[in-house]
């Protein structure tokens, strides 16, 4: 401001002066606003609003002079109840949200001059609050925000082409600014102690029914703050290749439009924690979702497709894909007879058929198959492995996934009729990007190969290198057992610090124990791994309650006691 001061005194040719009146209470002098009296705010308070709308309204102006600047500091004691109260103000408020252009850059503007803080008390308790974990790099104002400004981004046709889905999605939104509310009080409450969701909730109901908004959108914008986490959570967490998981989910939506605006502040959200930890695997996740919770609700909640009739529609898909492709029928059913339906449940057609291919033309000798491709949808590189099916087999793939320095997004392991196994990985470099170089592929594909029929392998040491930011988060190891409602498995989340070689670990205790692995979904949120694991006995039985304390046990051991 102190600079700009002495550009308009200083340097600015006073004979070149160039002033257009906007209206009584505003000008424009040299391409700046500017205020015609220095009591306009002492006589007409919302004007203090009015200023950020004109600036949006006339987007040729370049700012607000030094001086306009220093006189709405000098009036915020004016923004009290009574403001907030009136007709005039909420009006103006409304119409910043409402404009089609520069929503992201003016709440940016009135939060560096404390207008936003004034005008929203329980904001003012967020400006400069930090957030002490390693997956938030703004502080909370900052990345509020950023959501806000994410959320404007995906409704630009200039940057349509950076999420084709989200622009799509946003084009048929009847209100966008029920969105911009939501995003602006998603995390309103952090720091007050409490559910911040819950919390936020209540703060974003009361502004908008105080902003003359019905009662329906007032809802609305208390259910997407109340519930922002939900989708991220089960897109991260949950297996949503699963029918039960994406019913439950689409349930909890209840229609298209809650789903709508759901997806798109979850998207933004997301982008808007760390960018670096933003990619298109995590994209991928939120798309998928989302396109088959719309297919549930399209269809009705109460008229679910049954899981034969998914099964179904996934192989016909595949059939007709893998005949055209030269495979007979006799190839396609020697292949899918010795796998129960969870082929069909759990891979899109596209997998089926590139897994039935492989199978079907994998002799005996050929074992283990290892096949590494990226695959640009998802955002990853997808690893296949076709084997004989052995209780370490997991074990040794986590081992040498890490030795490369690999992380492990995903993993599933499906095990045939005839003692096959077929696991799938979904793995990012170092970086958190794909690997897309096709002699990186192979050799990824060659060194699990080598581990695989390596029995004599070195251990993989578990001497951790955590880095100095992480080492200041100490989180204790928590394991949480429950039984899957419909599958006949023991769900376990592993609540622990991230580190190198966590995952090999825990497949090397499970491998010890006799334990088989049926699915992961790792999840890392800053210093934390939030994994859940699908596991059941050698008999495929889900786990007693005394295994699942012994193996609670050790896995506390083997990670808190190097820590």
């Amino acid at each position: 401001m102190l600079l700009q001061h002495y550009e308009e005194e200083l340097l600015q040719n006073k004979d070149e002066e160039n002033v257009l009146q906007l209206n009584p209470r505003f000008r424009i002098r040299n391409g700046y606003l500017e205020v015609t009296s220095k009591q306009i705010f002492t006589f007409y308070t919302p004007a203090i609003l009015e200023s950020f709308l004109l600036l949006q309204l006339h987007p040729e102006i370049k700012g607000i002079r030094a001086s306009t600047i220093r006189s709405i500091r000098n009036h915020l004691h004016l923004i009290d109840e009574h403001y907030r109260s009136d007709i005039r103000c909420r009006t103006l408020f409304m119409e910043i949200l409402r404009q089609p252009h520069g929503i992201t850059h003016q709440l940016r503007r009135m939060n560096r001059y404390g207008v936003l803080a004034a005008y929203l008390p329980n904001f003012a308790n967020i400006v400069g609050r930090m957030q002490y974990d390693l997956f938030h790099v703004f502080t909370v104002d900052e990345h509020i925000l950023m959501v806000l400004r994410n959320v404007r981004r995906i409704g630009v046709k200039e940057f349509e082409e950076e999420l084709p889905l989200c622009s799509m999605v946003f084009k048929n939104l009847p209100k966008p600014e029920l969105l911009y509310i939501a995003a602006l009080f998603h995390d309103i409450a952090k720091g007050r102690g409490g559910d911040h969701s819950e919390l936020g909730a209540v703060d974003a109901e009361a502004f908008c029914l105080e902003h003359d908004l019905s009662s329906f959108d007032a809802k609305l914008v208390a259910w997407l703050v109340k519930q922002h986490l939900f989708m991220s959570m089960t897109a991260q967490q949950r297996d949503i290749n699963d029918p039960d998981v994406v019913l439950e989910f689409a349930k909890m939506m209840g229609n298209t439009n809650r789903l709508d605006y759901l997806f798109l502040l979850t998207v933004a959200d997301m982008r808007g924690t760390n960018p670096n930890k933003w990619n298109s695997w995590k994209y991928s996740l939120l798309s998928s979702l989302y396109k088959q919770a719309s297919k549930v609700l399209r269809r009705g909640l109460d008229n679910p497709a049954d899981h034969q009739e998914l099964v179904e529609e996934i192989k016909q898909g595949a059939e007709q894909t893998l005949l055209s492709q030269g495979l007979s029928d006799e190839e396609i059913s020697n292949v899918w007879n010795d796998f129960e339906d969870d082929l069909f449940l759990r891979y899109t057609a596209d997998d089926i058929v590139a897994q039935t291919r492989l199978i079907a033309r994998t002799k005996i000798e050929d074992l283990p198959v290892i096949v590494s491709r990226h695959i640009p949808e998802r955002g990853s590189t997808e690893i296949f492995i076709y084997d004989r099916d052995k209780l370490d087999l997991f074990s040794e793939v986590t081992r040498s996934l890490e030795k490369m320095h690999l992380n492990i997004l995903d993993a599933r392991i499906l095990t045939t009729r005839s003692g096959m196994a077929a696991d799938t990985f979904h793995v990012h470099d170092a970086n958190g990007e794909p690997i897309t170089d096709k002699a990186q592929l192979q050799e990824i594909s060659d060194r699990i190969r080598n581990a695989i029929l390596d029995t004599e392998a070195t251990p993989l040491s578990m001497q951790e290198h955590r880095s100095r930011q992480h080492k200041h988060f100490e989180i204790a190891t928590r394991l949480h057992f429950y039984r899957h409602h419909l599958q006949n498995v023991t769900v376990m989340e592993l609540i622990a610090v991230d580190r190198p070689g966590l995952l090999s670990r825990v497949a090397k205790i499970l491998k010890d124990m006799g334990i088989r692995m049926h699915m992961a979904r790792i999840a890392t949120i800053g210093a934390k791994a939030d994994d859940m694991l699908y596991i059941t006995d050698e008999m495929d039985q889900p786990l007693s309650e005394e295994v699942q304390e012994k193996l609670r046990v050790s896995i506390i051991e083997a990670l808190d006691g190097t820590q």
